[in-house]
């Protein structure tokens, strides 16, 4: 591929980086996945092959490095791709504050979401006894989420544990509230469903530390009118 012609450091960094994908593989990578499949269940729709292309990639550049794990390959960051933290969280930055918060709907995917809620569950907050969330949300399959002191993992079924909780509802609200957007008490009002005792309902919300950007907020002053935009079509998600 032809690159840019310039000296200029940007530029040439861009040619590296600015790739579909890349950067996304970068930060699954900083945010603790160290094996292929790992990685791409938070980048669910790259392929397989451009997947690997752009692994060796940051391989070859001495972004990350590839080793033999217990169970098969493993990518590791160097010191130059611990520097790609900055970058990362100056375009979540850039990107909470100054882009529609009403996403499309073809940006709208269960799977890595509940892929940063797994990482982003905060232990110490969770009952003494491991129980399972189930997730029924409207027009995707049903995901369980096993939640225990000392770990949390995601499931294809219940793998054993009790169930007292059943989140479902538009994927869109589930989005606005894990973004920030909103409080969990005004997603339920558009629509995001909670089931269970009410012990335990009340307490989901706190078992997660939100979206590391749902601090970011959005330029400019909040309006009503604004967020009836944000929330247009949302039933129907």
């Amino acid at each position: 591929m032809t690159g840019y012609g310039q000296f200029c450091s940007m530029a040439r960094a861009h040619e590296v980086l600015g790739g579909r994908w890349t950067l996304l593989i970068a930060r699954e990578i900083l945010c603790g996945s160290r094996r292929f499949n790992d990685i791409r269940r938070g980048i669910p729709r790259v392929s397989r092959t451009v997947l690997s292309e752009r692994l060796q990639a940051l391989v070859f550049v001495g972004a990350i490095m590839r080793t033999d794990g217990p169970h098969g390959p493993e990518y590791e960051l160097t010191e130059a791709g611990r520097e790609l933290a900055t970058l990362v969280s100056s375009l979540g930055t850039w990107g909470q504050r100054w882009l529609a918060r009403e996403p499309a709907k073809e940006d709208l995917d269960l799977e890595p979401l509940l892929v940063d809620m797994k990482r982003r569950v905060r232990f110490t907050a969770l009952p003494k006894d491991p129980l399972v969330v189930r997730f029924e949300v409207r027009g995707h399959r049903r995901r369980f989420m096993l939640l225990r002191k000392t770990e949390a993992s995601l499931c294809q079924s219940n793998p054993g544990f009790p169930e007292p909780i059943r989140v479902g509802g538009p994927l869109a609200a589930l989005v606005a509230w894990w973004r920030g957007d909103m409080s969990f008490l005004e997603a339920q009002r558009i629509g995001l469903e909670i089931d269970g005792s009410k012990a335990f309902t009340r307490a989901f919300p706190k078992w997660f530390d939100l979206y590391p950007f749902a601090h970011i907020e959005p330029a400019g002053p909040k309006t009503d009118k604004s967020r009836g935009r944000a929330l247009t079509g949302i039933g129907a998600s």
